[in-house]
């Protein structure tokens, strides 16, 4: 028996349970079971299977077939070129996120406050890339917390980052020059849609945004002023229908320089603005 002899029947096993691409899912699940880098299966396809191996891609199969994510099934997923620890506590980091990333390096930073900081992505991400700033994150989650300190030892930035149990701004002092979050913003009538994947094994809370799906932006607008240095930049991550509602509620609370970027489909996607004298 050889990994490439495995492949066939694992395809059509996802592909009956409806996972969206499952020669892909089928692929990076075999390279987890090996304990091989993805772009090095190829190399190994007709190598001899160690019995351990293909138990561990049984196993990995039947989560997968569940619609069990594949990163947290192989628990990590790629972000902006690293790799992130991840669990059913966090979100999976993703790829339209990164329109954020490349948005807050545009300019200067040496404090980041990360809100609803998950696995750490956005807020070590930014870290990574400007080695002079530090950081702190904010999850009301405690588990998710601990995701995001394993990620940040990983990465090599711990030293440079605080973390705080807490529900957006509450009992934080001190000013930022950079704010930071990609937000719950579905409303409740959009859960039921969802995939299995997002709905059944993403932790709720990071992913519901109240009835409108808009609690969390009238928190961010209402408090982050007291909180960002004059001139300072606040980057938020949003539905695509949702830019009108949020430039409206950072322009009635005082922010300037509003402007939306899209997606790699030409969805709205990221909010940037920027905070003007004293409140």
């Amino acid at each position: 028996m050889t990994p490439r002899a495995l492949l066939p029947a694992a395809i059509a096993r996802l592909r009956a349970a409806g996972v969206c691409a499952p020669a892909r899912d089928a692929r990076l699940l075999l390279a987890h079971a090996l304990d091989l880098p993805a772009d090095r299966l190829t190399l190994h396809l007709d190598d001899p299977l160690p019995p351990k191996s293909e138990a561990r891609f049984e196993a990995a199969l039947d989560a997968r077939a569940a619609r069990q994510p594949v990163s947290q099934i192989t628990g990590h997923r790629l972000f902006w070129g690293r790799a992130f620890r991840v669990t059913p506590d966090v979100l999976d980091p993703r790829p339209e996120t990164e329109i954020l990333i490349a948005a807050a390096l545009e300019e200067n930073f040496a404090q980041v406050l990360d809100l609803g900081t998950g696995s750490g992505a956005i807020l070590l991400t930014l870290l990574a890339e400007r080695p002079r700033a530090r950081g702190l994150g904010v999850d009301l989650s405690e588990a998710a917390l601990n995701v995001a300190r394993a990620n940040a030892e990983a990465l090599g930035v711990a030293e440079r980052c605080l973390w705080r149990q807490a529900n957006w701004f509450d009992g934080l002092t001190g000013r930022f020059d950079l704010i930071v979050s990609n937000p719950p913003y579905l409303a409740a009538t959009e859960m039921a849609g969802l995939a299995p994947e997002t709905r059944d094994w993403e932790p709720a809370r990071a992913l519901l945004g109240g009835a409108d799906g808009l609690d969390a932006y009238r928190a961010i607008a209402a408090g982050a002023g007291t909180h960002l240095t004059d001139g300072g930049r606040l980057l938020l991550e949003i539905g695509p229908s949702q830019r009108a509602a949020v430039t409206g509620l950072l322009g009635a609370a005082g922010f300037v320089d509003i402007e939306c970027r899209t997606d790699f489909d030409a969805r709205d996607r990221v909010i940037t603005a920027r905070w003007r004298g004293e409140r």
